[in-house]
């Protein structure tokens, strides 16, 4: 049923998924309106017990603009015998195709439909996704509110999110400031980094670890050198391809001539291995950086521990002169300015001196 309802008469939907209107888009729907009217109804379903008869399930951009338009009322479908959750269900449909709907709108969006008891699967299907695009989704819930920010501003992309999402709170956003400050290479080198700091997490303790055996040292300084001394044989290659490569093609095939199918097919293997074996070296480092972060932040943390636990009882030390105590073997020491009795617990500068009132108030009434 289709009716021309005043836009007083519709309530926004409370639940619905899309938080987030970006002004000039907002702005450009309005002018459209003012010039050619609202081209596409709104959707609705009545309700009963509110202030206002209608709820608004789909068309909430139209909705809102049309009042900055100068309309007062709005085409609308009314749809009749629709449940709560078939209209959440209408209105996440309508915005996931949406380019404007943020990723985590989206994702909390299928959240809420996974709190009903749908599987990422029945999810998928429905809104016409992949299984993994959900799951991935629902995986960037875990991001702290900064993190999340920086996602939703196209600072950070949903794939590196993902990664960053599995960290914890405090590496979150360790990766997140580090690749928006533009730390690494690529997305890719962040997303090694991320990995790395959860791969540290994992560890029960890095300074409780136990230090290695003499043999085991030995075993690690050997198979460092053997890895060095093969990628150094690597690094000799390099001369050899920028030679290769200054020739001209037709030339190649006058020097090299019926061995060229035997050296292409050598050279694609090459190139095969060399994209594995760079993929495999970006990944360490991204490990390598991120233990050294997370040993870095324990051993300051430790540091930071050790120091408070040092520093208490010199605070205590200090206050005990301010108090009036009783002269005696520990005040002595800390109280040469004070005023003690004289006895075996004083100084000898103390002892000289003539008996002093035990405090500051009796020493106030023996002036007197």
């Amino acid at each position: 049923m289709f009716l021309e309802l005043e836009i007083d008469q519709i309530m926004r939907n409370p639940e619905q998924p899309r938080k987030y209107f970006d002004p000039e888009k907002h702005a450009e729907l309005v002018g459209s309106i003012k010039q050619r009217g609202v081209l596409q109804p709104v959707v609705v379903r009545k309700v009963e017990g509110q202030e206002k008869p209608y709820l608004l399930v789909m068309g909430e951009r139209r909705w809102r603009a049309a009042p900055e338009a100068g309309l007062m009322s709005v085409p609308a479908r009314v749809i009749e015998d629709m449940s709560d959750q078939d209209a959440y269900i209408d209105a996440i449909t309508e915005n996931v195709v949406r380019a404007d709907m943020t990723i985590l709108e989206e994702a909390g969006a299928y959240a809420d439909l996974a709190a009903l008891g749908w599987d990422a699967l029945k999810i998928a299907t429905t809104f016409g996704k992949t299984e993994t695009h959900i799951k991935w989704r629902l995986g960037l819930l875990t991001l702290r509110q900064e993190v999340a920010q920086m996602v939703d501003e196209g600072k950070i992309k949903p794939n590196l999110a993902w990664h960053i999402a599995q960290c914890s709170p405090q590496n979150q956003i360790i990766a997140a400031n580090r690749y928006v400050r533009g730390d690494f290479d690529s997305e890719a080198d962040a997303a090694n980094f991320a990995q790395g700091l959860r791969m540290a997490e994992q560890q029960v303790s890095l300074i409780a670890e136990e230090a290695p055996s003499v043999e085991e040292k030995e075993k690690r300084q050997k198979e460092k050198a053997k890895a060095q001394d093969k990628l150094s044989k690597v690094e000799a290659i390099m001369p050899l391809l920028d030679e290769l490569t200054k020739h001209k093609p037709e030339d190649l095939a006058t020097i090299i001539g019926t061995d060229l199918g035997r050296y292409v097919r050598e050279m694609d293997k090459l190139v095969a291995r060399a994209t594995l074996a760079r993929r495999l070296l970006r990944q360490a480092k991204g490990i390598a950086d991120a233990k050294e972060v997370v040993w870095n932040e324990a051993v300051k943390e430790a540091t930071d521990a050790k120091s408070g636990a040092g520093e208490a009882p010199k605070a205590t030390a200090k206050a005990e002169p301010k108090a009036e105590a009783e002269g005696g073997a520990a005040a002595a020491k800390t109280t040469a300015k004070a005023e003690p009795e004289g006895g075996a617990a004083a100084t000898k500068k103390t002892a000289a001196a003539k008996p002093q009132p035990r405090t500051r108030k009796a020493a106030v009434a023996a002036k007197a």
